[in-house]
């Protein structure tokens, strides 16, 4: 049956040449049909037959798919070879990283746990006596870390340079950046292009602000008077901050890695 497929495709290539150029009452045009319908029913009969005959379905040599009535359906004893493929349960696949997932990062100042506990304060890192910040993802290999940045009580964050994206949500107080003239309260979304330089300046008013920020790179401080680099941030040195407070506090030292990826 193959061999009278191939044979009928190539008579109905021919007829087809041929008809282009013959009269609309030519008999070649009989011909070319009754040649297609033999073709039609040569390729049903294929069909049919080849999970019989151990070939490959001809539906499985096209790329669109063809939904071929299964003559078993009322005998499962039949179908055991032909089960269809089912997709894993699991939500990720093996070898591939854990989710990161915070119960909540709205409630700032009294968070509990699903189960009514209130979270360690200590999971915020003091990076001075009124800047502290609490890790979400510290990213090492591709570079960049989530955090909250929590000022208390007004503070200043240095003039700083950042050589990558720079996305900041803020959740709590009021703030702005010395360079520009806008200003950011609650709900306020923040993008900064690489090459942003500016000095981070909180409402005196303000008894607490706290800001989502999402960097990528490195943030670097520099000198207001001379622009030179003074130092610098990035994912490894909020990393080893963390993991030497966590230590410090008691909480452990690994306490930090749930959040490497």
């Amino acid at each position: 049956q193959h061999k009278d497929v191939a044979a009928k495709a190539k008579a109905i290539a021919i007829m087809a040449r041929i008809l282009s150029t013959s009269p609309h009452n030519s008999p070649i045009r009989f011909l070319f049909l009754q040649n297609i319908v033999s073709l039609v029913g040569l390729l049903i009969g294929l069909a049919a037959a080849a999970p019989v005959l151990g070939f490959q379905p001809i539906h499985s040599l096209f790329p669109v798919r063809f939904n071929v009535k299964n003559t078993n359906a009322r005998n499962p004893s039949t179908n055991n070879a032909r089960q269809p493929r089912t997709i894993s349960r699991r939500a990720a696949p093996e070898g591939a990283l854990p989710d990161i997932v915070i119960p909540s990062i709205f409630n700032l100042s009294d968070w509990k746990h699903s189960d009514g506990e209130e979270e360690d304060p200590h999971v915020w890192v003091p990076q001075t006596d009124c800047l502290s910040f609490r890790p979400l993802c510290l990213c090492t290999s591709q570079g960049y870390y989530v955090n909250l940045l929590k000022f208390t009580g007004g503070g200043i964050l240095g003039r700083h340079r950042h050589s990558s994206p720079v996305h900041g949500l803020v959740l709590k107080g009021s703030w702005g950046y010395r360079e520009h003239g806008w200003h950011a309260h609650p709900g306020t979304y923040v993008f900064e292009p690489p090459g942003e330089t500016h000095t981070l300046v909180v409402d005196d008013d303000c008894e607490e602000m706290v800001v989502l920020f999402h960097v990528t790179g490195s943030l670097l401080y520099v000198s207001e008077e001379t622009g030179e680099v003074t130092g610098y941030d990035d994912v490894f040195t909020k990393l080893e901050k963390a993991r030497d407070w966590y230590e410090e506090c008691g909480m452990g030292r690994e306490y930090a890695d749930q959040f490497i990826r």
